[in-house]
């Protein structure tokens, strides 16, 4: 009987012996992560680097990208001990990054030649967000100059276990990621940081030049605080339920939607027929609405459609304006002088494709 236990104990430890193995196996081939470093710099001119190394992670590689803008090709690794280093993850049809890229143009017209690397990481939101010549277009839209790879199937964003459009991590000379920043805002910290960095590497590589200490001057921002309503999805894939019909999402169904006859702020309406894609609404019939009552001062629409059609806005019940949409991007509806609470009524077409609504 104790030698059928002893054997019994045995086993048992080669079973959780094994699996443990299993389990480093398989840990060993998942994605890279912060923890995982590249190389650093070599040109640590005596210092010592346990600090750092105690308090940073190190930068990641940037991870098969899907394509390159403004470059032929670049890595971190060619760069360190070299720049300093912005990463900052975007997709051009995101109105928060839109509304960081001037900050970004203006820190690399004015940086780069101190040493200063921006490298953006454009990881798409939507599907048509994958496509090289809309990012392309939306570069030249936006004057960006620095780099730019594309980052379609995520790799880069596990990476950096990242979670936010847009975010941005500034790599010091020896290759760790010393600060970051989430979201917009926070432009005079970040270039503080960037200018205490372009100091330190000046000092590393024994340079004569002076790093600039005014700031860039600070581009009108939206009042936050002012805006009432939250994003709003009209894919299921994002669904939160923000769809205030009562015929709901219907995933990779057409659906003929109907106006209840009362209706709430900060969620959306439609009516007329619309097929349920994951990331957005198509309309199928001739002609169909999108309302909505909202508190801000600016509404914008992700919206596109195969052929050019036409938005026809009604804002407070009265005429307003009309929109022309067929790039799939970002457009601005409504831009007024003043936050308020607004109903917006669209009428719009058919092949019109919505995805999501922002504001500012």
């Amino acid at each position: 009987m104790k030698l059928t236990k002893n054997i019994g104990l045995i086993i048992a430890l080669a079973l959780i012996i094994g699996t443990i193995a299993i389990l480093e196996f398989k840990k060993s081939n998942d994605p890279p992560v912060l923890s995982e470093k590249i190389a650093i710099s070599t040109n640590t001119s005596g210092r010592d680097l346990t600090t750092k190394q105690s308090l940073y992670p190190a930068a990641v590689e940037l991870v098969s990208p899907d394509g390159y803008h403004n470059i032929n090709n670049i890595t971190l690794q060619e760069n360190i001990g070299k720049k300093i280093i912005i990463i900052d993850f975007w997709t051009y049809s995101c109105i928060n990054c839109q509304r960081t890229l001037p900050y970004l143009n203006a820190w690399h017209e004015k940086y780069s030649d101190d040493g200063l690397l921006i490298i953006g990481v454009h990881t798409p939101e939507f599907a048509f967000e994958k496509d090289y010549a809309n990012v392309q277009r939306a570069i030249e839209k936006y004057g960006v100059k620095y780099p730019v790879v594309q980052d379609n199937d995520y790799q880069i964003w596990r990476s950096y276990r990242n979670q936010y459009w847009p975010h941005k991590y500034l790599i010091d000379i020896d290759g760790y990621i010393v600060y970051h920043h989430i979201g917009e805002g926070g432009y005079q910290e970040t270039e503080s940081k960037i200018q205490e960095l372009l100091q330190e590497r000046k000092q590393v590589l024994n340079l004569n030049k002076t790093v600039e200490h005014d700031l860039v001057s600070t581009i009108q921002n939206p009042n936050f605080g002012r805006i009432g309503t939250p994003e709003l999805y009209f894919g299921y894939k994002f669904e939160r339920g923000q769809l205030g019909n009562t015929q709901k999402w219907k995933p990779e169904k057409q659906v003929q939607y109907v106006l209840p006859e009362s209706r709430e702020a900060n969620s959306f309406y439609l009516s007329g027929t619309w097929f349920n894609h994951p990331d957005s609404m198509e309309l199928v019939d001739k002609s169909g609405t999108i309302h909505l009552t909202y508190t801000a001062k600016t509404i914008n629409i992700v919206a596109g459609s195969q052929e050019p059609t036409t938005l026809t806005l009604l804002l407070d019940g009265k005429e307003y304006r009309t929109v022309t949409i067929k790039d799939f991007d970002l457009y601005t509806l409504v831009n007024e002088s003043e936050y308020g609470t607004h109903d917006i009524e669209i009428r719009a077409a058919k092949g019109l494709m919505a995805y999501t609504f922002t504001f500012g």
